[in-house]
């Protein structure tokens, strides 16, 4: 992998986010959102983020190659502990190790926080994504069946779960 190159998204960032998430949003089940996002949708996405819940890029010589966040995994207050764990990374990027790169760098974002457990979704046919969530240290904890439809297909989805601490902690 090239030198890749983590920080902390900002405003500066939303059109190049957009543009990667959009061609998943058109071309492919790793996401269920089925309209794209202008840059002005992903700036206010970008300020519901906090310290808590950040979204970070991943750049090789300056351009924004991936995007990853943390989100709340449900507004409900007992899960204030749980994340979500997203990344996307631009199709001509991908396979060099950056999606990994991404989620690792999400995780320690995670343990800085003090959040308990990171949670994943992934489309069940997406069979790159789910191999490398457990060679993260993820467990598939359940499956959603036909929760989705998209591109006129019912859609599973695998939800997987890394512990941050505690008995289930699986740190690299």
């Amino acid at each position: 992998m090239a030198d890749l190159v983590i920080r902390r998204a900002g405003s500066g960032d939303a059109a190049r986010i957009a543009e990667i998430y959009n061609h998943y949003v058109l071309h492919s089940t790793a996401t269920f959102d089925t309209e794209p996002k202008t840059p002005e949708d992903r700036m206010g996405w970008l300020e519901e983020h906090d310290d808590a819940h950040p979204v970070l890029v991943g750049s090789i010589d300056g351009e924004v190659v991936a995007w990853g966040s943390l989100s709340r995994w449900s507004q409900k207050p007992a899960y204030r502990h749980t994340v979500e764990v997203s990344v996307y990374v631009d199709r001509e990027a991908t396979g060099q190790g950056i999606g990994p790169a991404m989620t690792e760098a999400l995780v320690g974002e995670a343990r800085a926080a003090g959040h308990h457990a990171v949670m994943g979704q992934i489309v069940s046919e997406n069979a790159a994504s789910l191999a490398t969530s457990e060679r993260l240290g993820f467990e598939r904890v359940g499956i959603l069946r036909e929760v989705g439809r998209k591109f006129d297909r019912w859609l599973d989805v695998v939800v997987v779960e890394r512990p941050l601490v505690g008995p289930y902690d699986h740190e690299h």
